[in-house]
């Protein structure tokens, strides 16, 4: 079980009070100086896998990248809790898609443990739960999740859940079938969210973590304007507010959310290009929420822009930057652990980008900061030991 605090006490108080408490805590780290590890994905048939990296929190200089575990296209990536294991969905696994598990070993370099199938064809991003104990893939070509269990030495082991989605959109081109783009538990670990953007649904589960099973919820969804597309999803820091990235329509949608029920209730769709700005081309990326809770960070490519996004008490946005990802085809970012950097990863470019946020007004700067690597689509940041429990 995750021994967090947040998950001791349930009351929406608490966790709030608690996680302002922690972004102090590393607000004050951050200030000192310290080394944040990051992975990064990659997606092209030349990559030889999976990189390393680290930024030093008090100035934003990167480490050199290094090789951590070679993988098969492995674009999408993410962690368990206490920062021992890493997955990676990997595009080509025999005749279908699949799902990579790795330890993390010394200074960062990965194991490979095994490989399974991730039960359709083209994972596009993955997930773990709360518990450690349960990965969810997304798989975009075949447009359904599953859910495979893990065993205590991180090991992927068997197939817990398999949904396969039905549906259309209004797209032609598009949105004949069900496309599954992401995947994720909600904070509680109680319920899953699952973006498809072939046919305008974020999909609601009620999850049972022991069983790595999935049942729809009542509502079994939320949608997002005809056409729009969801690709991924933000959710803020007190559970309350989760935030769409449609890529199609160039967007974003803010919902409330039922802490109880799982329920999406959607409050507003805002652009993210400004009124008049060219669209040909343009697709929504990545999305992601500060650690204070105040500002949300959108990519778009094409026009290879982060969107900087204020969001207000009741969770309404407005849009405050347009800043340049100093990348090409900007399809994923991540915000570092102590919310000062933002690194940006360039697919067509072959580079990353350091971008300094600014922690009074959550604007963006360039900085000289770049690193080289194969087709980088996903940045993710290792728990610090501090936030993994250890």
């Amino acid at each position: 079980m995750d021994s967090s605090p947040f998950f001791l006490f349930p009351s929406p108080r608490l966790r709030v009070l608690q996680l302002a408490l922690a972004f102090l805590a590393i607000l004050d780290a951050g200030a000192a100086g310290g080394e944040a590890r990051f992975y990064l994905g990659t997606f092209a048939s030349g990559s030889p896998g999976i990189y390393m990296g680290s930024i030093d929190t008090g100035t934003g200089r990167l480490g050199p990248l290094g090789l951590a575990a070679q993988a098969d296209r492995p674009n999408f990536l993410a962690i368990s809790p206490d920062g021992r294991f890493l997955y990676a969905a990997t595009r080509n696994l025999g005749s279908g898609g699949g799902v990579s598990a790795f330890a993390a070993g010394l200074a960062g370099k990965l194991v490979p443990l095994n490989n399974q199938s991730s039960g359709g064809d083209g994972p596009c991003h993955i997930w773990v739960d709360a518990t450690g104990r349960n990965v969810l893939v997304a798989n975009y070509d075949s447009g359904s999740i599953a859910c495979l269990k893990t065993k205590p030495d991180g090991s992927l082991g068997e197939r817990a859940a398999l949904v396969q989605y039905t549906g259309s959109g209004p797209d032609p081109k598009r949105q004949l079938k069900p496309f599954a783009h992401s995947v994720y538990t909600d904070a509680s670990n109680r319920f899953v969210y699952s973006c498809d953007l072939g046919t305008d649904n974020i999909w609601i589960f009620k999850f049972d973590a022991d069983k790595g099973t999935l049942t729809p919820a009542a509502p079994p969804s939320a949608r997002v304007p005809p056409g729009s597309g969801p690709r991924h999803l933000a959710f803020h820091p007190n559970g309350r507010l989760v935030y769409s990235a449609n890529e199609m329509g160039l967007s974003v949608t803010a919902f409330a959310r039922d802490t109880v029920g799982g329920g999406l209730t959607a409050l507003e769709t805002v652009p993210t290009l400004p009124e008049g700005a060219p669209t040909a081309g343009a697709t929504t990326a990545e999305i992601a929420c500060h650690p204070s809770g105040k500002w949300l960070y959108v990519s778009t490519r094409g026009p290879d822009i982060v969107t900087v996004f204020a969001i207000a008490g009741d969770g309404k946005l407005t849009r405050i930057q347009n800043a340049p990802a100093s990348v090409k085809i900007p399809r994923g970012f991540a915000v570092d652990p102590t919310g000062q950097w933002l690194i940006t990863a360039g697919q067509d470019e072959g580079k990353i980008a350091v971008l300094r946020i600014d922690l009074a007004t959550g604007l963006l700067t360039f900085t000289d900061q770049t690193a080289k690597a194969t087709s980088p689509v996903c940045v993710l940041f290792a728990p610090s030991a501090a936030s993994a429990g250890q």
